[in-house]
């Protein structure tokens, strides 16, 4: 039985099906036509069609008998998505996730044959015009030390992005915080209170973010979360309400001496944690996903460069849910062997 939907304006018919059985006058004002009619959809054991035409700026409500009420009751749900804006998509959102841009003062900088500005250039525009509602960047926001003007270079790139959604950056081990912090005031999200440490949480629709800071000092390769702020990872977790959860770190958490020094420590705080989905990071230059105890840990492309002919470059496309994610990557150089691929991951319970 199909539902005609015309949304109501001054002078306009609002029709929901066509088979008028009886009619009765309902004193409603306009913008309450949907939200009266839903209720009468959805709660009179009677209802099944109606047929909602202004006549003197009431609407008339058509009744049918009992016997249609379950066939037409599956349809009545998809009209309650359909009148209530932002109620189907509020279940789902769709980010973009990427990290290691490694932008450089120098535009002509260049590293295994890749100029990461010009790498960013051709991404920023593409993930402007995708459609996504945010952006994170995991890491390695700067090429080596976090000058200055890497990040003038990096506002001026991400300026399409920056124009139409919130984006939220992690450090990494070659960014500088105060240079970081001097050239990004403002962050989406709340801002932590962890010492000497840039820690964001950020609502992403049916899930939370968030963004920790493992950069020990510029250009020197491990990362380390430290004693403050894994505490207030834990308290934050045991205090928050069960909003499925995903925590972003720039470094790997192995237990290589370049990675995250004390990702053991971390990860005894996000197993327990059923509402913590995935942890995700990038620091490596891999594109790969693995679970640990049904946590999954997703490692990100970098865009700036690879370090092997194997790996691509580029970013991903998320879509978000809180029942699980898929990763659609979109591969700008290196491998492209992947480009279009989604890789779909569902969440723990």
């Amino acid at each position: 039985m199909p539902f005609d939907l015309i949304m109501v304006e001054s002078g306009t018919a609002l029709q929901i099906a066509e088979i008028p059985l009886f009619r009765r006058k309902l004193a409603l004002p306009g913008a309450a036509h949907s939200g009266s009619l839903l209720q009468e959809l959805l709660c009179s054991p009677q209802m099944s069609r109606a047929t909602i035409a202004q006549e003197d700026w009431m609407p008339y409500l058509t009744l049918p008998s009992r016997r249609e009420f379950l066939a037409v009751s599956a349809a009545a749900v998809s009209l309650t998505q359909a009148i209530v804006p932002g109620r189907a998509q509020a279940s789902r959102a769709r980010w973009a996730f990427f990290s290691d841009t490694h932008v450089a003062a120098d535009r002509a900088n260049t590293y295994r044959g890749f100029r990461p500005y010009d790498q960013l250039a051709k991404v920023a525009p593409a993930v402007a015009s995708s459609g996504v509602e945010g952006a994170v960047i995991d890491g390695d926001l700067a090429r080596l030390t976090g000058e200055p003007g890497d990040y003038e270079n990096l506002i001026q790139l991400l300026a399409p992005v920056s124009a139409k959604m919130p984006v939220a950056m992690a450090l990494g081990n070659h960014d500088h915080r105060k240079n970081f912090q001097s050239a990004f005031a403002k962050h989406p999200g709340d801002a932590q209170t962890v010492r000497d440490r840039h820690v964001l949480a950020v609502p992403a629709g049916p899930v939370r973010l968030l963004v920790l800071d493992s950069l020990m000092m510029p250009d020197f390769t491990p990362g380390l979360l430290g004693k403050e702020q894994r505490t207030w990872l834990e308290r934050h977790l045991s205090s928050s309400d069960d909003t499925p959860t995903i925590v972003f770190v720039h470094h790997t958490p192995g237990d290589n001496d370049g990675e995250l020094l004390d990702a053991e420590r971390l990860l005894r705080i996000l197993k327990p944690s059923k509402k913590v989905k995935a942890l995700i990071y990038g620091h490596s230059h891999r594109y790969r996903f693995d679970v640990m105890d049904g946590l999954h840990c997703i490692n990100l492309p970098a865009v700036g460069y690879n370090f092997a002919d194997s790996e691509p470059t580029g970013w991903t496309e998320v879509e978000l849910s809180a029942e699980g994610a898929d990763f659609k990557l979109h591969a700008m150089g290196g491998n492209l062997e992947g480009n279009g691929k989604t890789t779909s991951v569902a969440w723990r319970g």
